[in-house]
């Protein structure tokens, strides 16, 4: 059977580990448990059961599906990892101030690793973006420093 990934649904939220095991089936389009567990166990000290857990978690959330296939079952990705990947990024950027996005985006390009390719992608985007005129800070009221919430901030004390 075809391996189908669904990419118009939104994408799960998945954990650290969740997405560990999401990583291999999207390398190898479907596995059993235990392959997911030796390719894991190079890199993780996870047992079978540890993989077995996870994976049905990602069952539970839609994120895999599962066939059987004699004693074992087969997982196959249901999410794509370009989709899933804008999902955990609009969720990054959900819980930051609306104003601090572009230091956060910054800091991200100085932590990562990037090929000169890379660099010229992310020229080129940036090239290509349209300046916000005004970007509204989205934080709770005493949760941040900006000139909104200090006439907020003010108000609330009196």
């Amino acid at each position: 059977m075809e391996k189908t990934i669904d990419t118009t649904v939104e994408a799960v939220k998945i954990s650290d580990s969740e997405w560990e095991v999401m990583r291999v089936l999207w390398t190898l389009g479907q596995a059993d448990a235990q392959q997911i567990a030796d390719i894991l166990g190079q890199t993780m000290d996870w047992k079978l059961a540890t993989v077995k857990t996870l994976l049905g978690r990602l069952v539970k959330k839609d994120a895999v599906r599962t066939e059987p296939c004699g004693k074992k079952y087969i997982y196959f990705p249901t999410v794509g990892e370009e989709a899933t990947m804008k999902s955990a990024t609009e969720n990054l950027f959900a819980h930051i101030c609306a104003k601090k996005v572009g230091m956060t985006i910054a800091d991200l390009v100085q932590e990562a690793e990037l090929t000169a390719a890379d660099i010229a992608m992310i020229q080129e985007a940036l090239s290509e973006k349209t300046p916000a005129a005004v970007i509204h800070c989205n934080c709770v009221p005493g949760q941040c420093e900006c000139r909104e919430h200090q006439t907020t901030s003010s108000n609330m004390k009196s």
